[in-house]
């Protein structure tokens, strides 16, 4: 049922170890097209390009990725492990072992924690940020997916997309703290530090708000002309929601209303959004090989700013709100199988230990 993050490979199971590569060798320099908003458009080319395209390599699949600011590191999924890569030093630091089906990591970093969802074995990995060492581990919903931490309620939550639920941590003692019902099938989520929960629901195309403390589902909303929202980030500070669609559209909600007050074109297949509050950047990461980036002008009005060549596949994506590099991963691939009447819709395979990480600055 599930659609999101990096082509989810069937072979995301079949995992080995990531081999560590050295600098200089690894690195392939690659400068983007960027594709400018039309002329009249009310934004001005944001900068961004490809930097640089760095090998890093390993067998099977990927899913979420994520940055801790206060070291830069990139924590990124890998099937039944989690890759710390330093883009500092462009390598391999660290490495998170027996974490079975992780989609992703949430950085609780006034605690120095850091947790995962382990969708195979329905549970959250709880880690020490300085020593990368697991600690516990808490028990979740079925097929937990996304997970995200709010520093308000000091909890972190994992969306479980088969059991259409949130799962609640508390993230100082790792107990479980209670479950929400969200009606639906959850993509991803985020917090705006202030007490309030969203994630979109990817099957009823909707928005759910949820109470970080009491896990009480205060509203939720549908997102048309929004179509089976994946992504999602927040302008904290405006209350205003950044949804990525798959009818190819970004849009951007009201907190506070539900309401849909604007939207920009994207490209296909789009897994993530993030927004830079300092730039007042928006982006959306497309496995077609895009990335577009949108402007908050106001807290009501926002524009295209551009759309920019990336890599096929590359569909997840971090950003680094101290330095604003945006990271991107993905790998080549071999030609798609023909279809059957077993897998209707094959999925290109990647080519073995092609993975590499994408750095877009300005």
């Amino acid at each position: 049922m599930k659609t999101c993050a990096a082509l989810r490979f069937p072979t995301l199971f079949a995992v080995a170890v990531v081999a560590v590569l050295t600098s200089g060798a690894s690195n392939v320099f690659a400068q983007a097209t960027a594709q400018t908003a039309p002329a009249g458009g009310a934004a001005s080319p944001s900068g961004y390009h490809v930097a640089k395209k760095v090998k890093i390599g390993g067998a099977g699949g990927w899913d979420y990725l994520e940055v801790d600011p206060a070291t830069h590191r990139l924590f990124i999924s890998r099937g039944t492990h989690v890759m710390v890569y330093d883009p500092m030093a462009e390598k391999v630091v660290g490495d998170i072992q027996d974490t079975p089906g992780v989609h992703g990591v949430a950085i609780a970093g006034d605690l120095s924690k850091g947790f995962t969802s382990n969708g195979r074995a329905t549970t959250s990995t709880i880690f020490d940020l300085a020593s990368l060492k697991a600690m516990g581990s808490a028990s979740t919903g079925k097929g937990p997916d996304a997970i995200i931490y709010d520093p308000y309620s000091k909890r972190a939550f994992t969306f479980n997309g088969d059991a259409n639920s949130a799962t609640a941590i508390d993230a100082v003692s790792g107990s479980v703290t209670g479950t929400v019902d969200l009606g639906g099938g959850p993509e991803f989520a985020t917090s705006d530090g202030k007490g309030n929960i969203f994630v979109n629901l990817e099957d009823k195309s909707a928005l759910v708000k949820f109470d970080a403390k009491t896990l009480k589902v205060e509203n939720t909303w549908p997102l048309a002309p929004c179509e089976s929202p994946s992504g999602l980030a927040i302008d904290a500070a405006h209350e205003i929601l950044v949804v990525g669609c798959h009818n190819k559209l970004m849009a951007f909600v009201d907190g506070a209303t539900g309401k849909v007050i604007g939207t920009v074109p994207i490209g296909q297949g789009v897994d993530a959004n993030r927004f830079d509050a300092a730039t007042g950047y928006a982006f959306a990461s497309c496995g077609d090989g895009t990335l577009t980036i949108a402007h908050e002008d106001s807290p009501t009005k926002f524009s295209l700013v551009e759309t920019i060549s990336t890599q096929r596949g590359a569909r997840t994506m971090a950003l680094d709100p101290t330095n604003h590099n945006v990271y991107l991963v993905t790998a080549e691939f071999g030609p798609t199988p023909a279809a059957t009447a077993d897998n209707p819709r094959p999925r290109p395979p990647a080519i073995p230990d092609s993975f590499m990480l994408l750095l877009l600055t300005k």
